[in-house]
């Protein structure tokens, strides 16, 4: 076998999976379809681009997206450095300036001596060892061929996508900056409405007109990224209690509290553009320039960006794949990220890591040793690989994953700081296992 691998798509999986693989020795040949073929709703040509919010998750110690981001960190990701180096202000998250994010990446990937970035749309599933990480938005010639390969269909879920505001159109006279219960200082822009101009909001956010699904097709959400619409439909205090929820958030000069509060976070490092955090939306774009301009502090809001929905397509991972990401009927044919049913920016950097490794074990003959289970890559890949006799939807990491640390821990603070602890102890030992 060829000291050779083929990566396709340039995404956060598919640029995490070349780098690794590279940074052992593997000459890889990455794919990128754009620019010479765009999708539905990536604007630049670069990778790693970040198509729905520019928040990678919490950064919050004793939680579940911690731990996945601190073994990121230990597996030296590509990914998370790149994050880490271009963050903007977001509480006690970690979101980053997407445009300069994306460009890192994309100038790691061009300079890493190992690594050949070719852009052009791969249409055919070529000979082995290759990577498949194409994303929910697989070109339709390529998913045609996957869906040869496989014997089945995908599945589907609905996403969704935040509108983007120029911050120079918002009245900054009605909003005030601050985090919830004063974790990360001001890095929240707060709009707040009292309860007429929530019901209001409400009402007609309800009554707006969306833009249709194709008749044949079943609304399938992804549940944490449910469009606002949707959640609305639920109960007129749905909202109130989710996104809009105002606890934790005082007005920092009067001390006033409010009956919702909708946040805004920083896109960028200049504070030039903010996105609206749980507003992903498939309104129409008249009917969201309408609507959004009823929350106080937004009347006259300009938009870079409306919110949209787009179809994501994934397989039935546990029926198809591996411990170690390969199909089980073509062991030279590995799949990563999104299209294998993880959901989150870096629970699908994670699994390109692990397939970058996995491929590097096999070109290099050495045996692919998964991650430990009490860890969150561990436990992330048990769940995509795992048969099981229920229905299979895309997941988030999370603490229910986790195999049980000390069940007679019945305090919940307690119990994640155990799991934390024990993931990080595991993932040391596997990373030093491997080298």
């Amino acid at each position: 076998m060829k000291n050779k691998l083929i990566v396709i798509g340039g995404g956060l999986a598919g640029s995490e999976a070349a780098w690794q693989a590279a940074e052992r020795g593997i000459s890889v040949v990455l794919y990128e379809m754009r620019p010479q073929v765009p999708t539905a709703v990536h604007k630049t040509d670069q990778c790693a681009e970040l198509v729905c919010s520019n928040s990678l998750g919490s950064n919050r110690e004793f939680n579940a997206p911690f731990i996945l981001k601190e073994e990121l960190r230990k597996l030296n990701s590509l990914i998370i450095r790149a994050a880490d180096k271009h963050a903007v202000p977001a509480g006690a998250a970690l979101a980053v300036d997407r445009l300069l994010f994306s460009r890192e990446i994309t100038q790691s990937i061009i300079n890493h001596p190992n690594i050949t970035l070719k852009r052009e749309e791969v249409r055919e599933i070529p000979s082995g060892p290759v990577i498949i990480a194409t994303g929910p938005l697989t070109s339709p010639d390529l998913s045609r061929d996957i869906s040869r390969l496989i014997g089945q269909s995908y599945l589907y879920f609905y996403d969704a996508l935040s509108p983007i505001i120029d911050a120079a159109s918002i009245d900054y006279g009605k909003a005030f900056f601050a985090s919830r219960y004063d974790k990360g200082g001001d890095d929240y822009l707060n709009c707040c409405m009292n309860e007429p101009q929530y019901r209001d909001f409400v009402r007609e956010l309800k009554l707006a007109e969306k833009v249709p699904l194709h008749a044949f097709e079943k609304p399938i959400y992804f549940e944490g990224c449910m469009p606002i619409e949707e959640l609305a439909m639920r109960g007129d205090m749905t909202l109130a209690f989710g996104p809009l929820k105002p606890v934790g958030l005082v007005h920092p000069k009067t001390g006033e509290r409010f009956f919702s509060i909708v946040q805004l976070r920083r896109e960028n490092k200049e504070g030039t553009a903010y996105n609206l955090v749980g507003f992903q939306t498939k309104l129409t774009y008249p009917e969201q320039k309408r609507v959004i301009r009823m929350i106080p502090g937004l009347e006259k809001s300009d938009f870079f960006r409306y919110g949209a929905i787009h179809r994501n397509t994934f397989i039935n991972a546990p029926m198809l794949l591996s411990p170690d990401l390969s199909l089980k009927t073509s062991p030279d044919i590995y799949f990563a990220g999104q299209i294998i049913g993880v959901e989150g920016y870096l629970e699908s950097c994670a699994m390109g890591l692990l397939a970058g490794l996995s491929a590097a074990d096999r070109l290099q003959g050495r045996s692919f040793s998964p991650p430990p289970l009490d860890t969150a890559m561990g436990t992330l890949l048990g769940y995509v690989t795992e048969k099981r006799t229920t229905g299979y939807q895309p997941m988030n990491i999370n603490f229910g994953l986790f195999p049980g640390v000390n069940a007679g821990k019945r305090n919940k603070q307690a119990r994640n700081a155990a799991i934390t602890q024990k993931a990080a102890e595991s993932i040391s030992c596997w990373v030093k296992s491997r080298n």
